[in-house]
């Protein structure tokens, strides 16, 4: 039986099998939690393995510069702390780029605003007619599939009337003496 968040019962039917089944060697050995990997001890201090000259390690100077965090050069022009909210308010004047790439965008002066949803069609649009040759590019190429009176073994009547190629046609089709090998 199921109880879902909503409050809803959802029950179900066990089969019989389900009720007398044993679970095998196998999976009864995937059940069993793992064992700790040799040499594991379970209540070592992080300490204990340390020698003595790094318990007692002194940093240098640069190291603790190093540790501090970066400051930030700003120009502090008002500074109040207000004892209710634990704000601090800070000025700062930023340069000219930075206010020259904060300034939006100016909108082009041939910009168009967006139209409403519904406009009034115009009267020359309404009666217009369109012509045959439109009406021709407006229609679907019809063409026919490969599987559709497809022949690849059909000849086609240019190759049938075919005759023999001319000799500067033979020229040309042949390749240059100089790529020929052993001939």
């Amino acid at each position: 039986m199921s109880v879902h968040s909503e409050g809803h019962r959802t029950e179900w039917m066990v089969s019989a099998a389900a009720l007398k089944a044993r679970p095998s060697e196998r999976v009864c050995s995937f059940a069993l939690p793992r064992m700790p990997a040799d040499g594991w001890q379970p209540d070592r201090t992080l300490l204990d393995p340390l020698s003595v000259v790094v318990k007692n390690a002194k940093p240098s100077p640069r190291i603790c510069q190093l540790a501090q965090p970066k400051r930030v050069k700003m120009l502090l022009t008002h500074c109040s702390v207000d004892s209710s909210a634990h704000v601090i308010s800070v000025s700062i004047t930023p340069s000219s780029r930075i206010l020259q790439l904060a300034s939006p965008k100016q909108v082009h002066a041939q910009h168009a605003l967006a139209r409403p949803v519904s406009w009034p069609v115009p009267d020359r649009a309404l009666k217009a007619v369109d012509s045959e040759k439109l009406q021709k590019l407006a229609q679907p190429k019809t063409g026919q599939a490969l599987f559709e009176g497809y022949d690849s073994y059909q000849v086609s009547p240019s190759a049938r009337a075919a005759t023999t190629a001319s000799p500067r046609l033979l020229e040309l089709s042949s390749p240059l003496p100089r790529k020929c090998k052993g001939q």
